[in-house]
Formats: structure tokens, C-alpha cells, sequence
């Protein structure tokens, strides 16, 4: 079995977690002090060269970006999951700057030294663990926000990936999303108006559940069958005597990252995306039932079929019909190329509130009359074509200045919307190409209105 010491591939990301609420408030402490001070000294130099930046400005500068995740990085739990959540859900809204700093919290967070992962699994499997296994490696080979993933092998050659909670996780989700809550509001970043209290208790109950590793386990078991016999697709499945609430056991899958794709021929680019996108259509529509985190480390190819590796259904959610349904209305609205339809199905699932149309219904229906057109033309859709994105930004960032208007979509809807809007962010990093309608226009036939 590998030594416990072994960690000399990754000297400077090993880092304790923070486990205890006082050691994790001061953590959260010190960052907002950072930041203040960090925009005392910003607005100094630019007062300084007779600029008048607005608080938005001195806030949203990369040195901050840097204090936010780095000791987001540290945290980790709950703290650094609502950090992924921001940086991917911002998308073309964060100067590139800032987006590539934020981005560093979907791929990266510090390890746990070998002394607290020790302490950890004698825990969960006794001190006596290290017995059950032929070899097991100390060295993590993935580290993320709730947990980290070794590779071990048992006595009968199985080989098993297996991902550990970091300590004091499940126990903070509930003080962490009120401080990031707190961080924002202080900010200025979020008007007093936006009523956020819903969101943050369905997001705390969703990591609740994504800090149970036996549910996950479940929902890994619920994907195996419902994809089983498809071809396109690999599930690892969960090896239920060393699987707790702490610990998920699972096959070790030979996979790569998907972002090795970007550099794989167009039409490989252009297949992959579509079976993403396929498997999106068919949660929705047909399954009722979507894992709704569209980090792209969810997904990994394996080399020698192409196959989609999916990984990671803490993030499992049911699909309320009410929700496939709006979804059903948009896209029939959509390709029947009826701009009122839209407007109207958009409104009645929520995504919009009445005052946008009432108050800015030139720019919203400009906004539509894009999306539409786009969606129609002759073709696969080129999500590598981003000319339109720069129009719809110029138009939202219009409507977003009326603080008046904004609004949270009901909570089921905004969780599908994460999905595929994460999906779309990552088919335009591949610039793939993909015949979307012929993808969409069988559910849309469907519909049970």
C-alpha cells in the first residue's frame, strides 16, 4: 500500500481543512477584511488619477478576485461550491480578467494533508482500514469543493475510486451560504430588493443532500439503469460495503477530462456535444430527473471508445413535470419561430417578471427576436459562433441597470436552467456543431398541454 507521506507531487496544495464554526468564521473574517481593504487602497489610486470608480469597480478587481478564491479554496464545503456557482453562472458578464481568476474554482482546492484524511477514515472504516485494501494511494488524484478522490485497488484486483468528505463539511452548509450571502450583500453586489431567502434554503438544502454520499451512491445507481445498454455513455457504479455518508466508493473508470476535446478533430468535438446535449433533452423530458451541476469535471471521455464518462449526481434533482412542460412551451414557441409565444412562455415559467415586459419590452423582445433567429437557421447551431452573445449582453446589461426588474426564477426551474446553460458554456468551448432541433423537435411533438 502507498505510503501515507506520499504527497511530494502537490508540496504546496496540501492545506488543512477548517472544520470547527469559529475557525471558519474567522476564515471568513479575515476575507472580508481583505476585501475591504483591498478596495481602500484600489479607490486610493484611482481617486489619485482622478478616476471615480464605482463600488462595483473597486470591488470587482482581480486582487480581490484573488482573495475570494484563495480562501474560498481553503474553506471549501459549501463556500467554495456557491464560488463555482458564480464564477460558471456569470459567463460572459465577468470582465475576462476576473472570469479566468473565478474559473480556477471549478478545476482546483487544496488537499487535505495525509494526518486529517487518516483521521478522517478512521472514522468512517475504523482504524483497522488500510487491511481491506491491496494497495491504496495517499496522493488524491482529484480535489474539489465537498471532497477529494484516491485510487485504490482491493485484495481481488477491483479497482476503486473513492471520494472523502473534508472534515466539518455537512456540519458548516448552513453558516457558510449565510456568510457568502452576507459577503454579497455587503457588497453592493446584490440590491436590497432581490428577495433571495428562498434561494439560499434550497440551496442550502442541495448541498445537504450533495454532502450525503449514500444518496449519491443511490442516484449513481438510478443513472447505471436508466442508461444501461446505451452505448454512449459509462456509469460507474458505487461499491456499497465501503460506501457511508462520508465516503462514495465507486469503480475507477481509465477516463480523461473532457476539455482534451479541444483539440480532438471538429466532427469528434461536434459528437460529444451532442450527446451531452442529448442526455440533457432525455433528463427532461424523459427520465424526470437531472443532475443539475454542470461543472465540466462531471464528465470525462474514455480514450479507447469515446465513451462519455458521468461522474458526480450529489447535484440529482427530480424534474417537476410543471418544469418539463415550460420547458416543452419555450422550445414549440421557439421553432415555430412565434416571438409572441415566446414572450408569453417565458413569462409563465417564470424566467422573466411581468415589470420586464411591462417596463422594457423593446429590448426584451429584440432579445427574443435574436434567440429566435438563431435557432432557426439553416444548419447545425454553431455554438462557436458567439457574434450574437455580445448583442444579448449589450441588451441585458440595459435591462440589469434596472434594479427594479430583477428577478430569481422559481428554484426547480433555476436548477435545470444551471444545467443547460453550463452544457451550452461547454459546447461553445468546443465550438462544436450541433443539429439541436433535430435533437429537440421529438419532445416538442409530446407536449401533454
Amino acid at each position: 500500500m502507498d505510503d501515507d507521506n506520499d504527497n511530494s507531487e502537490y508540496p504546496a496544495r496540501y492545506r488543512a481543512v477548517p472544520s470547527g464554526r469559529a475557525s471558519r468564521l474567522g476564515a471568513f473574517g479575515r476575507l472580508a477584511g481583505g476585501v475591504a481593504g483591498g478596495l481602500i487602497g484600489e479607490g486610493a489610486r484611482r481617486f489619485a488619477r482622478g478616476e471615480r470608480p464605482t463600488m462595483r469597480d473597486l470591488l470587482l478587481t482581480p486582487a480581490n478576485a484573488r482573495r475570494l478564491t484563495d480562501q474560498l479554496s481553503h474553506l471549501r464545503g459549501a463556500a467554495m461550491k456557491l464560488g463555482q456557482m458564480i464564477s460558471m453562472d456569470a459567463g460572459d458578464m465577468l470582465p475576462p480578467e476576473l472570469a479566468a481568476i473565478m474559473a480556477t474554482l471549478r478545476s482546483q482546492a487544496h488537499r487535505m494533508p495525509p494526518a486529517q484524511l487518516r483521521d478522517v477514515l478512521n472514522v468512517e472504516w475504523g482504524k483497522d482500514w488500510r487491511t481491506r485494501f491491496e494497495r491504496f494511494n495517499a496522493t488524491p488524484i482529484a480535489a474539489a469543493s465537498i471532497g477529494q478522490v484516491h485510487r485504490a485497488v482491493l485484495p481481488d484486483g477491483r479497482e476503486l475510486a473513492i471520494k472523502v468528505q473534508y472534515p466539518g463539511v455537512r456540519e458548516s452548509i448552513d453558516s457558510d451560504v449565510d456568510n457568502v450571502a452576507t459577503l454579497l450583500r455587503i457588497s453592493g453586489l446584490l440590491p436590497k430588493e432581490l428577495e433571495i431567502g428562498p434561494l439560499l434554503e434550497e440551496a442550502k438544502r442541495q448541498l445537504h443532500d450533495e454532502a450525503d454520499y449514500e444518496r449519491e451512491a443511490a442516484q449513481m445507481t438510478r443513472y447505471a439503469q436508466m442508461l444501461a445498454g446505451d452505448p454512449r455513455y459509462l456509469v460507474p457504479r458505487p461499491h456499497e460495503p465501503l460506501t457511508t455518508a462520508r465516503v462514495l466508493t465507486m469503480d475507477f473508470i481509465e477516463s480523461e477530462p473532457v476539455e482534451t476535446l479541444e483539440t480532438a478533430p471538429s466532427d469528434t468535438r461536434d459528437r460529444a456535444m451532442a450527446e451531452l446535449i442529448a442526455l440533457v433533452l432525455r433528463e427532461l423530458f424523459e427520465f424526470g430527473v437531472m443532475q443539475t451541476d454542470p461543472n465540466f469535471a462531471n464528465y470525462r471521455i474514455e480514450p479507447e471508445t469515446g465513451k462519455l464518462v458521468l461522474l458526480d449526481f450529489g447535484a440529482t434533482r427530480d424534474v417537476a413535470p410543471a418544469v418539463a412542460e415550460s420547458y416543452r412551451g419555450l422550445l414549440a414557441a421557439g421553432l415555430a419561430e412565434d416571438r409572441d409565444a415566446v414572450r408569453a412562455a417565458a413569462l409563465n415559467a417564470g424566467f422573466i417578471a411581468p415589470a420586464v415586459v411591462d417596463d422594457h419590452r423593446e429590448a426584451l423582445d429584440r432579445m427574443i427576436d435574436i434567440v429566435v433567429t438563431e435557432m432557426n437557421r439553416d444548419g447545425p447551431f454553431d455554438f462557436g459562433d458567439r457574434a450574437f452573445v455580445s448583442v444579448l449582453r449589450e441588451q441585458g446589461m440595459d435591462m440589469a441597470a434596472d434594479r427594479a426588474t430583477w428577478h430569481i426564477p422559481p428554484v426547480d426551474t433555476l436548477f435545470v436552467q444551471r444545467k443547460i446553460s453550463g452544457t451550452a458554456l461547454l459546447a461553445a468551448r468546443f465550438k462544436a456543431r450541433v443539429d439541436v432541433r433535430a435533437l429537440a423537435r421529438p419532445y416538442v411533438s409530446q407536449s401533454t398541454g
